[in-house]
């Protein structure tokens, strides 16, 4: 793995998991006057839980596209190609959650968009394991969250029905 392909992951994975952050407002009045799941984690859960996601999804992106067995050159480009367009667009739909829920308050919509996060979540764990099995493996947690987020953001939705715009 080169350390050019780290930074580059790590500094896009970085910045929307800065992106998301700007939006995110735990301490709203809006947001402790929702009903929630007893199921939810703890608040402290999800700091902690993303932090390990968004390395685990630098690192496992960083040994995908440096990984260069068994291509040929035209392939290898036009694979690593999709894989950053794929990665791209996982990270603008990761920050996007956060401007749904937390800044235009529709829990709906956000649930919605994680619906989107899951599946391409899902799909970029199944490019990384075609270009290195151990990579796509130890992405999977990051596929499994983000489905976990969509059945919380969901159920947050059904709880709270008075509409989007609830202050």
């Amino acid at each position: 793995m080169k350390l050019s392909t780290v930074a580059w992951t790590a500094a896009a994975t970085a910045g929307a998991a800065a992106a998301g952050g700007a939006a995110t407002d735990p301490e709203s009045r809006w947001y402790r006057a929702l009903r929630k799941p007893d199921w939810q984690p703890p608040p402290v859960a999800f700091p902690v839980v993303w932090t390990a996601l968004y390395t685990d999804l630098a690192v496992a992106s960083a040994v995908a596209l440096d990984q260069n067995d068994g291509d040929t050159v035209a392939d290898r480009r036009r694979e690593v190609r999709a894989y950053r367009g794929a990665l791209a667009a996982n990270l603008v739909l990761n920050a996007s959650w956060s401007w749904f829920f937390w800044r235009s308050r529709r829990p709906w919509l956000a649930a919605a968009e994680a619906a989107v996060l899951t599946v391409s979540s899902a799909d970029l764990v199944r490019r990384t394991y075609r270009l290195r099995r151990g990579a796509g493996v130890a992405l999977a947690p990051y596929a499994l969250w983000c489905g976990f987020a969509t059945v919380l953001s969901t159920a947050i939705a059904r709880l709270n029905p008075a509409g989007p715009n609830q202050r």
